[in-house]
This record gives C-alpha cells, sequence and structure tokens, in this order.
C-alpha cells in the first residue's frame, strides 16, 4: 500500500493555522459553521456533569458506571458502495475517536487488549486524544502509544483535532507517526487507484473558513472521498462535497443514555441526526464513533466505549 499526500501544508500555512488556532483557544467565543458562541453556557453545562458526578460517589451507581466505562467493544462494519475502486474493495480502517486516556488511565491497558491483534489498512484518529486541559499533551499520547502497542497497521496513520485537544497536539501525535489533516487532503494509492481523504480541523469550537474550503476543493471528478472530522457538524457540507464516508465522533454516544442508548446530551450545534452510530446525508454514509474515552464523571450508562473496524467493499 503506497500512501502519498497531496496538497502538502507548506510551513508557512502551518504557522497561520497555528497561530489561528491558539488565538480561538483564549478567546471569548467558541467557533462553528453558524456563528460565535459564549463560554459561558458550556462551562456551566461542565460544572453541572462535574456536580453530577460528585452527588454519584457515595452511590452503587458510580461502580457500575465506571465498569461499565472500562467495557469497551470493538464494532466491526462493512459498508458498500458502488463507487469504491476495485483496488480498495475490502480495505479496512480502524476508527478511533475521544481516547481522553489522560482522564482516565485504567481504559489504555483495556484497548491494548481489546486492539491487539488488529490488522488494518488505515488507523483513524478523529480528535480528543486529550482530556484534561491541565495534564500534560505527553500523559495522553503516551497512554494512546499503549493502546495501540498490538494494532499493525500497513498503510497510513491519520489524526485530526478535537475541541479538547490543544494546537500542541499536532505535532505530539505527529511524534507518534500520525500525519495531522489541518483542513488539507491527502491521497491514499493502491494498484493505481486512489482514495481522496480530507482531514478538518475541530468545527465544533474552532472552525474557520479554512475548513469549508478544504471540503470545496475538488479532486479528479471520479474520486472517492472520505471526510475526517472530529463532530458531524459538516455533514451536510460534506455530502455536497461529494464525500461517500464521513467518520466522526464529539458525541460519546451520549455516554449517559437512556435505556436503549437514547443519548440525553450530544453537544452537536447542527446536524443533531447523526450524533450517533451509522446514519446517512443525501448520499453520504456516516459513522459517529461512540468513543473510547470518557469526559466529565468517568462513567457511561446504556451506552459502551468502542473502537471500529470499517471494511469497504465495492457493491456491483
Amino acid at each position: 500500500m503506497l500512501h502519498s499526500s497531496s496538497d502538502a501544508s507548506p510551513a508557512a500555512d502551518r504557522q497561520r493555522w497555528a497561530e489561528r488556532r491558539r488565538s480561538l483557544e483564549t478567546g471569548r467565543y467558541r467557533v462553528s459553521p453558524d456563528g460565535r458562541r459564549g463560554w459561558r453556557r458550556k462551562r456551566a453545562f461542565d460544572l453541572l456533569v462535574t456536580l453530577f458526578g460528585k452527588l454519584l460517589q457515595p452511590t452503587p451507581f458510580h461502580a457500575l458506571g465506571r465498569r461499565n466505562a472500562l467495557d469497551l467493544r470493538l464494532v466491526e462494519l462493512e459498508l458498500a458502495f458502488p463507487h469504491l475502486p476495485a483496488a480498495f474493495d475490502g480495505y479496512r480502517i480502524l476508527h478511533l475517536s475521544d481516547t481522553h486516556l489522560d482522564h482516565f488511565p485504567e481504559l489504555a491497558s483495556v484497548a491494548r487488549g481489546l486492539l491487539a491483534g488488529v490488522e488494518v489498512d488505515m488507523l483513524a484518529l478523529t480528535g480528543d486524544v486529550h482530556g484534561n486541559h491541565r495534564a500534560p499533551i505527553a500523559r495522553s499520547t503516551g497512554l494512546l502509544a499503549e493502546a495501540l502497542d498490538g494494532v499493525r497497521v500497513r498503510g497510513p496513520r491519520l489524526a485530526v483535532l478535537g475541541n479538547h485537544d490543544p494546537a500542541a497536539m499536532a505535532e505530539a501525535l505527529e511524534g507518534l507517526g500520525f500525519e495531522v489533516l489541518l483542513n488539507r487532503s491527502l491521497v491514499v494509492k493502491h494498484a493505481g487507484q486512489r482514495l481522496h481523504l480530507t482531514g478538518l480541523d475541530d468545527v465544533n469550537c474552532f472552525y474557520t473558513e479554512a475548513a469549508l474550503a478544504a471540503l470545496a476543493a475538488q479532486p479528479d471528478h471520479d474520486a472517492f472521498r472520505i471526510a475526517l472530522v472530529h463532530s458531524a457538524e459538516m455533514a451536510d457540507h460534506a455530502d455536497a462535497a461529494g464525500c461517500a464516508l464521513y467518520l466522526c465522533g464529539h458525541t460519546h454516544g451520549g455516554q449517559i443514555c437512556l435505556p436503549g442508548g437514547r443519548p440525553l446530551v450530544t453537544q452537536l450545534t447542527r446536524c443533531r441526526q447523526a450524533g450517533r452510530g451509522l446514519w446517512r446525508w443525501g448520499r453520504m454514509t456516516g459513522y459517529t464513533s461512540c468513543g473510547l474515552g470518557v469526559s466529565g464523571p468517568p462513567l457511561r450508562f446504556n451506552c459502551r466505549g468502542e473502537a471500529a473496524v470499517i471494511t469497504l467493499r465495492r457493491r456491483p
């Protein structure tokens, strides 16, 4: 499997991205495709979630929730597309999202056991490697490396950033062998045929017009396009741009759900119907991971953490 980059981001573009990202991280507003929102509401929600966790601590539900969070599953999916290049029939993608391992380090060894021996053609990491903004980034990436220790990846390791990931996470992931797509695209080649992948910086809090421009840039008319985005909030734009598959996370599947897995909260500002699992948007297929890790209290109810192996198939 040959991996070649297109639209390579020059150093100057990377520097401009980093300056803009850090400005947004320290600014007064979160920015999504629908505009600016103050941080106050988000911080109030986070305080309520923290209080909820503390109230559960003396109860049996806290221990149950922790056991649930450690009960990871490996989801295996086959997704068929009529225009998938024949050379990529059977191509396997390991999709991980929202690892947050610094927030719940016990998950790293559980994930390592779950993923031991998994062989794939591509690893796609859709953001939120970090959990606690006060923790060192090296803590998150070190635990991620531990979790992935037994995985064999024959081709590219790709990543995008999430809303919990600071700008410095891009360089840290590159140190682990990931190619971080910051509002740009690349091409994966095999047997003379190609997959076109576009990765966006987080659009839930740190959206810029560069994300839309990256999606709108048109490859060859017959290219099979995959979008890697932290959240589902660009699904409509990705479908309009001709993407066939959209991989994302962000919602944790709700993390704390009603019986039957119905999320109470998804933290999506738009495209809310794409909050969990498989979905369709126009002609595009999407998958929203329930996430490997947790945020807020290290608990899950009616929603298991996961990694997903997605096998692409060519449909006649």
